[in-house]
């Protein structure tokens, strides 16, 4: 079969769709704006769409030769990973009627696969390991935390606190936050021996234009290997505590961590001039 024939005909017109990604029902999870572009867009024009958007990422798809381009955009810059817009754009390719089981997405962090299974999309991401690492001034500070551990990846830092108490109720400083040079911070703890969840989370980016993201995929990069290796185990489960909420089911690899999760669309093909 040829990949032209695998494509939705609908990437021929400019359309714009809203999906709660990691939700099973509307109005939860984490709502993504995803754009199906007929030609390449120059990036003034994308981040104004994602300003206009509002929402804390806007994904953009762009078919090629083999799969597809994809780039993410908060309402303030472009990112180099994000989870949920990638669930979201699998989403609407696979209901524009996308035939193949897997989609290859090309993007600033190299090849991302994307594979629908029978209850769940699942996407292979790359491992972000954190490394243990003073906390940087001011941060423990903003957060209002004391912390058990903290790390940083290429992108984050990471703050594990006593319970899932203490992340549930966080209520940082989003202006002092923004000035630790970092693109977002995570604060996790463990789920706790009656939860059903292996840890919980909650991540803040206000330096990005989110100050607090409601299920955040590429997190859970860093979240899934911290907590296999200190619970023993390469399939996890994790909540994350924003307003919203939302699962992520992980299975951490060698350098790779498969992420899943379902999608709901709330908005279906706006045209874009």
């Amino acid at each position: 079969m040829l990949l032209s024939e695998t494509r939705p005909s609908t990437l021929r017109a400019t359309k714009v769709f809203v999906v709660d990604a990691f939700a099973k029902r509307p109005f939860t999870g984490n709502p993504a704006a995803v754009c199906l572009l007929d030609e390449p867009r120059d990036e003034g024009w994308m981040q104004a769409l994602a300003r206009e958007m509002n929402l804390s990422e806007t994904a953009f798809v762009t078919a090629r030769d083999e799969g597809y381009e994809l780039r993410w955009f908060t309402p303030a810059k472009e990112v180099d990973l994000c989870g949920h817009a990638t669930l979201a754009s699998a989403h609407v390719l696979w209901q524009r009627g996308f035939r193949e089981r897997e989609i290859d997405f090309h993007t600033r962090s190299g090849l991302l696969t994307v594979s629908r299974e029978q209850r769940e999309i699942v996407m292979r991401f790359p491992a972000e390991r954190a490394v243990a690492t003073e906390p940087p001034a001011g941060l423990c500070e903003a957060l209002g935390v004391d912390p058990v551990w903290t790390g940083r990846n290429r992108f984050d830092y990471l703050v594990e606190v006593a319970d899932a108490e203490v992340v549930a109720d966080l209520k940082p400083d989003f202006a002092a936050l923004a000035g630790v040079p970092t693109r977002g911070v995570m604060v996790t703890a463990p789920g706790g021996s009656h939860s059903e969840f292996d840890f919980v989370s909650r991540f803040f980016a206000p330096a990005y234009g989110v100050d607090e993201d409601p299920v955040t995929g590429s997190a859970h990069c860093c979240l899934g290997p911290y907590w296999a290796e200190r619970l023993g185990r390469a399939e996890l489960w994790g909540y994350q505590m924003s307003r919203r909420g939302g699962t992520v089911h992980v299975t951490v690899l060698d350098d790779h961590v498969l992420l899943g999760g379902t999608a709901v669309t709330i908005t279906a093909g706006a045209s874009i001039p």
